[in-house]
């Protein structure tokens, strides 16, 4: 390659995938090369769409290969920088750049970050939204059966789409995990996700109630706007904490990393603003001894930029994966027909250059989007809580 590349069009693709929209974005050049990336803001992608238009007046003309220059710019390029939509948009223009830039060096994504220091990528399940009781713990002896070796519950009333009462959940989930640790033994990681649904003292009452050692990671027990009320959470219970998802920069990770508050970093490339600031975010954790367990409840182009990500550095646990739960067709092959594959519980790193992700944009463009919501849950006594 001699001549220097110049992107000439930017192109949003919100588009229904499975149950849910994704957003995807093409980056393309003047030579023929073009880049795919993906936002990971569901439920807002006309937001995102929006900001990656405004982006796209000033980009058309830019040299892609500046990876790093076109990060800066398009972050300081407004006075209110920064948020989730804006994040969310950088992200998915970001990850696309390193799709062009491998495939012009003829190179896999993870040679821009340094190289690939594992071979495949470990991955925990989950047991699905809609299993609970004694049905997510025969998913979980299953998930067993398959090789997994971390496995994550949801909560009781997970999968309500009215009221969700956290009081009522809370000694029923515990009940459950009790026995999925008696039923699946010691050597099986097991964690919970309970998408940031309690209050402080709902979290430590749940965790009272659970045997010592059930848990190996609690996700998200409660919002995380306020990092004092996790450290107060902190004080209260001694499970490893599993968060940010929803964390829009690294600056947002900086008094979970510095303060100690967190053990499992739940980065998620799709929001954090690309694998420019994921990778930044993650020199942090390893100074710190926090792990990557990065978010990827999204499609192929988020799961292979992560997978990139998780073979260039040292600090990595599981990637999480939604590929057992095939009801929800996030991979749909029509959409995706070169795509990241599990082996086992592991995806093995592609040699293929940029993230080695083949899109039929002929498909999603015939695709339209759907206006999806998600829940707005309610308490019995008519007060909004959280999804």
């Amino acid at each position: 390659m001699t001549a220097k590349l110049k992107i000439t069009a930017i192109k949003p693709y919100p588009v229904w995938v499975g149950t849910r929209n994704q957003m995807l974005v093409k980056v393309e050049t003047d030579d023929g090369i073009f880049g795919w990336g993906e936002s990971g803001l569901s439920g807002r992608e006309k937001a995102v769409a929006g900001a990656i238009e405004h982006y796209r007046e000033f980009l058309i003309g830019r040299d892609p290969m500046q990876i790093g220059r076109i990060w800066q710019e398009v972050y300081r390029s407004q006075y209110f920088e920064g948020g989730r939509v804006l994040q969310a948009a950088i992200s998915a223009i970001d990850i696309a750049l390193h799709d062009i830039k491998g495939k012009a060096l003829g190179v896999p994504a993870y040679e821009l970050l340094g190289g690939k220091q594992r071979d495949r990528i470990p991955t925990f399940a989950s047991t699905g939204d809609e299993a609970e009781g004694d049905v997510a713990i025969e998913r979980a002896r299953e998930l067993r059966a398959q090789g997994w070796q971390a496995i994550r519950f949801f909560p009781i009333g997970q999968n309500s789409k009215d009221i969700f009462e956290p009081r009522e959940s809370i000694g029923a989930t515990a009940s459950m995990l009790n026995k999925a640790r008696e039923a699946l033994g010691d050597d099986v990681v097991l964690g919970i996700d309970y998408h940031h649904r309690l209050s402080v003292a709902e979290a430590a009452s749940f965790c009272n109630k659970l045997g010592r050692g059930v848990l190996d990671f609690l996700e998200e027990p409660i919002r995380d706007e306020t990092p004092e009320a996790y450290e107060s959470l902190r004080t209260m219970t001694d499970i490893p904490f599993a968060i940010g998802e929803e964390f829009a920069s690294k600056w947002q990770f900086l008094p979970y990393i510095e303060r100690g508050i967190h053990q499992f970093n739940r980065l998620d490339v799709c929001n954090v603003g690309g694998l420019t600031e994921a990778m930044k975010v993650a020199g942090w954790s390893e100074a710190h001894y926090v792990d990557l367990m990065p978010h990827n409840p999204l499609g192929p182009v988020c799961t292979a930029a992560t997978i990139h990500l998780a073979a260039a550095v040292p600090n990595f646990a599981w990637l999480e994966t939604r590929a057992p739960e095939a009801k929800l067709g996030f991979d749909n092959s029509d959409f995706f027909p070169v795509q990241p594959r599990l082996d086992g519980p592991d995806y093995p790193v592609s040699d293929l250059p940029g993230l080695g992700v083949e899109i039929n944009e002929e498909a999603v463009e015939a695709e339209s989007f759907r206006f999806w919501e998600a829940p707005h849950l309610k308490r019995s006594d008519g007060s909004v809580t959280n999804w």
